[in-house]
C-alpha cells in the first residue's frame, strides 16, 4: 500500500509543478528556466523540511511523491543544454550554479528549521 501514498504524493507534485512553472516563467522575460528554478528550490526546501519527520508515511506521501514530482532533474538538464547551444552561455552556467547553491541552501534551512521544532 506504500505506492498508493507516492502515487497520492505525485498527483499532487506533477500538476503543482506545471501550473508553478507557468506562472513564475510568465512573470519573466528572460530565457532563464525560473519556472525550474522555482519548483527545484522549493522541491529541495520541503525535501530538508520532512527530514525532522520520523514518519515513513510521509516520506512516503510528500518526499517521494509530491517532491518527486514536483522537481525535475531531466528538465533543468535540458534547459541548461538549450541555454548552452542556443549561445547563452552565461545563463547556462548560472542556471548550474544557481540551482546547486540554491538547492543545498534550501535543503539545509529546511532541515534547520525541521530540527528546531
Amino acid at each position: 500500500m506504500n505506492w498508493l501514498l507516492v502515487l497520492a504524493g505525485a498527483a499532487v507534485g506533477a500538476p503543482l509543478r506545471y501550473l508553478t512553472d507557468r506562472a513564475v516563467q510568465s512573470r519573466h522575460d528572460s530565457v532563464f528556466p525560473w519556472g525550474t528554478f522555482a519548483v527545484n528550490i522549493v522541491g529541495s526546501f520541503v525535501l530538508g523540511m520532512l527530514t525532522g519527520v520520523s514518519s515513513t508515511r510521509a516520506h512516503l506521501l510528500l518526499g517521494t511523491g509530491l517532491c518527486g514530482a514536483l522537481t525535475t532533474y531531466s528538465t533543468f538538464s535540458y534547459e541548461t543544454l538549450r541555454l548552452y547551444e542556443s549561445g547563452a552561455k552565461g545563463y547556462a552556467a548560472a542556471n548550474v550554479a544557481g540551482s546547486l547553491a540554491a538547492g543545498l541552501g534550501a535543503v539545509w534551512l529546511g532541515v534547520e528549521i525541521a530540527g528546531s521544532w
